[in-house]
């Protein structure tokens, strides 16, 4: 069994869980009341960090592990879940990478975060350049039209 325990939480505009429109949310990312302050020193000299958080309003019996259409659209291949980003995963784990707004003590304020108000965050990481695909990047048509709208602003 492997534990683990929130580090922060997400405030966010959005507290209901939508598929598009996240490019330009605005979000903080509080920490909790026992991490010092200082674990974010440094944080703001990178422009973007990677946030590690749970889909912590999927509940058990929404968690899939077989093949299925992203998004249930018939349209699209049947995938397996590990072939697609869906919120009902296994172990619900979400990952983003945001870019960092600025911080201040112990709020990281980032934008285009895709969890709502109230996400517990596992982990906040600076996204550094070597750390990126080195070679191009492949994905089939579905998951570009699935993505079409995703980082698009709110209305």
């Amino acid at each position: 069994m492997i534990e683990m325990e929130p580090i922060g939480t997400v405030r966010s505009p959005r507290g209901e869980v939508e598929d598009d429109n996240w490019g330009d949310v605005v979000s903080t990312i509080e920490l909790r009341a026992d991490l010092a302050a200082e674990s974010l020193d440094g944080l703001d000299e990178f422009s973007h960090a990677e946030i590690i958080y749970v889909f912590d309003r999927v509940t058990q019996d929404k968690v899939v592990s077989e093949a299925r259409h992203p998004r249930n659209n018939p349209d699209w291949p049947k995938v397996g879940i590990f072939a697609q980003r869906a919120k009902g995963r296994p172990n619900r784990i979400g990952t983003t990478i945001t870019r960092i707004v600025k911080r201040t003590g112990r709020i990281l304020e980032v934008v285009g975060l895709d969890a709502v108000d109230g996400t517990p965050v596992l982990d906040i990481k600076p996204v550094m350049r070597e750390f990126l695909p080195r070679e191009v990047v492949r994905q089939p048509v579905w998951s570009r039209e699935l993505m079409a709208n995703y980082w698009h602003t709110q209305k």
